[in-house]
């Protein structure tokens, strides 16, 4: 059987906490303990683990990470974000996919807490009362990434979902684009939904566009939802000349099928996309797009949840990294206005 830091600990007549200190902090321990503990791990062969040295600090250097869907290509920038600040912290991360599930999310919590995780990277999902409580309860650092909480005091980091989707409404605009119709997330999501919803009406209210929402067909988070949405958009709305959809992977839904249906793009019907994933500049045409610095909030989510760990506080509380219209081939002037 593989020696463990007890063992060690027994042959050399010291506390484990002892153990730990030769291993983290030599200096720390005075010559006499320090010889038999060295003398022990040589004896027994004794491999340290990272929670066994760990165990003085009662750190892991590990930390979770909640996401409410890895089959969603967005995560795959956030995460490699994570794990490379991660690496460069000294830490390791674990996965949990929650599939937007409560009871599994906060099994999850409950599963991290028991390994004696470091801190809690929570993304792109709301923060309700009971997850609340349940952080609480484990007293676990928590940073929010790709989301925020108004009403609890949780340091995130994410964009101005918003003033991003404001933004590219207002560019579809400015190419001469007048009946512009969106693929929206349910309003019941208040991170991606109801916030780009919001950003699409104010950009339509102020530039004078008819705005009351009839232009808006509402699917959930895949792509096939979304080609199903955009066939009840332009059997409601024909004259429809520009898309913009919530998400890259609603926008490629709209892509195809328009394709399906034999409507150019950009020449009949301009789109414009949300996230820039990877595989927003892989679609025919390619996708023009507003841009997350998806490994960015990743990276800096990370950060925040170090410092959070080891100073119990961080500022600014919440973060709002820019975001950046990508522009592609998806999107042309309206018709009328070349």
């Amino acid at each position: 059987m593989k020696p463990t830091i007890r063992d060690v600990a027994k042959l050399a007549g010291v506390s484990i906490s002892t153990v730990s200190r030769v291993m983290n902090a030599p200096d720390s321990v005075v010559e006499s303990k320090r010889v038999k503990v060295l003398q022990a791990i040589e004896r027994l062969q004794y491999q340290p683990n990272a929670f066994a040295r760990g165990l003085i600090y009662k750190k892991s250097h590990t930390l979770g990470v909640l996401i409410p869907d890895i089959r969603n290509p967005y995560y795959a920038g956030v995460i490699r974000g994570m794990e490379d600040a991660a690496k460069s912290l000294g830490y390791s991360i674990i996965i949990c996919n929650t599939d937007r599930d409560k009871e599994r999310l906060i099994s999850y919590l409950e599963n991290c807490n028991e390994k004696q995780v470091d801190g809690i990277l929570f993304t792109s999902e709301t923060v309700y009362p009971d997850y609340y409580a349940e952080i609480r309860r484990f007293r676990l650092p928590v940073v929010l990434v790709s989301t925020h909480s108004l009403e609890y005091e949780l340091p995130s980091v994410k964009i101005n979902d918003e003033a991003a989707a404001y933004d590219a409404v207002s560019y579809l605009i400015g190419l001469g684009h007048r009946r512009i119709g969106m693929i929206s997330l349910p309003l019941s999501d208040p991170i991606a939904g109801l916030p780009r919803y919001q950003g699409y009406m104010r950009a339509l209210r102020e530039h004078g566009l008819p705005h009351e929402g009839g232009q808006v067909i509402y699917a959930e988070h895949w792509y096939d939802e979304a080609r199903s949405a955009a066939g009840r958009l332009f059997g409601q709305h024909p004259q429809t000349t520009a898309v913009f959809a919530a998400s890259d992977e609603f926008a490629m839904g709209v892509l195809s099928f328009l394709h399906e249906r034999g409507i150019r793009v950009p020449d009949e019907v301009s789109v414009v996309g949300f996230d820039n994933i990877r595989m927003s500049e892989m679609t025919i045409p390619q996708l023009t797009t507003m841009a997350q610095p998806v490994y960015e909030l990743g990276y800096k989510g990370v950060e925040k949840l170090h410092r959070l760990i080891e100073h119990g506080s961080v500022t600014p509380l919440r973060e709002y990294l820019p975001h950046s219209l990508i522009v592609r081939s998806s999107a042309a002037p309206g018709k009328g206005t070349q």
